[in-house]
């Protein structure tokens, strides 16, 4: 290896270990399975705890499909995907598919959920404008840029009990342990999770779980699809942290010492 590819392959450290309670927080079914499961089953088989809370039910995600029924299918998709690598506690926020917005509705039921589960760690979706960094980078979705955004300021939102107080009355005391947030997709990664072959098949077959969405989007082979997509995105993460496959993320700290 060249001095300039090791350098490469070393620009990511590793992430946080010392930790045993996640939250992951996104907007749509299928948004934690495009790579960050592998970590997820990771995570679960060592013991860690992990839940998943989701914005909403993905209703406005398949063309042939009228929103009511696609709700539906969708959560069963997800329930099933969250199965396969080990997350059983799952909850779905009910915000309107497609245009959620970013205001104090949404920061109020995001702290609620990180009062509930206390995480150390929150994992969420690239909030940023785009996918990849450059000219000429896909734009990121609305719903991806308002939850990302949310979930950083609803961390502080969680530890502060003069913030939404009626949380309070519901009996959600506040919760000021997150020390991290890790952004997936970012186009500004920081750290990296290394993962191994066991965790890329989980993290394939918990993508293969939502069979609809993916026909939906005109792929005749949904575990075909999955496979191609979460190989590579485990490889590029490992290319960034020396190892064969990795989950890459941006990093956030919350607290001076991290």
């Amino acid at each position: 290896m060249t001095d300039s590819a090791h350098a490469e392959a070393a620009s990511l450290a590793s992430l946080p270990d010392d930790w045993h309670r996640a939250l992951a927080v996104v907007a749509h079914p299928d948004d934690l399975e495009y790579g960050t499961a592998a970590a997820v089953s990771k995570w679960t088989g060592a013991g860690k705890q992990v839940a998943y809370v989701l914005a909403t039910r993905g209703e406005a995600g398949i063309d042939g499909l009228e929103p009511g029924e696609c709700a539906r299918v969708r959560e069963e998709e997800q329930r099933a995907s969250s199965a396969v690598v080990g997350v059983t506690a799952l909850e779905f926020l009910d915000h309107r598919d497609g245009v959620i917005e970013e205001g104090l509705p949404l920061r109020r039921d995001l702290a609620a959920a990180i009062r509930r589960h206390r995480p150390e760690l929150i994992v969420t979706i690239n909030h940023h404008d785009t996918w990849g960094a450059g000219p000429g980078a896909p734009r990121n979705t609305p719903d991806h840029r308002a939850v990302g955004r949310a979930v950083l300021d609803a961390v502080g939102d969680a530890g502060n009990r003069w913030i939404f107080p009626e949380l309070l009355e519901q009996g959600l005391l506040p919760w000021g342990g997150v020390r991290w947030t890790a952004v997936a997709g970012s186009p500004y990664p920081t750290h990296a999770e290394a993962v191994t072959g066991d965790a890329l098949e989980r993290a394939v077959a918990s993508l293969t779980e939502h069979r609809a969405y993916i026909v939906g989007l005109g792929e005749e082979d949904p575990h075909e699809y999955a496979r191609k997509l979460t190989e590579g995105m485990l490889t590029e993460g490992g290319k960034q942290c020396g190892a064969d496959l990795a989950v890459a993320f941006e990093l956030v700290p919350h607290s001076f010492e991290d």
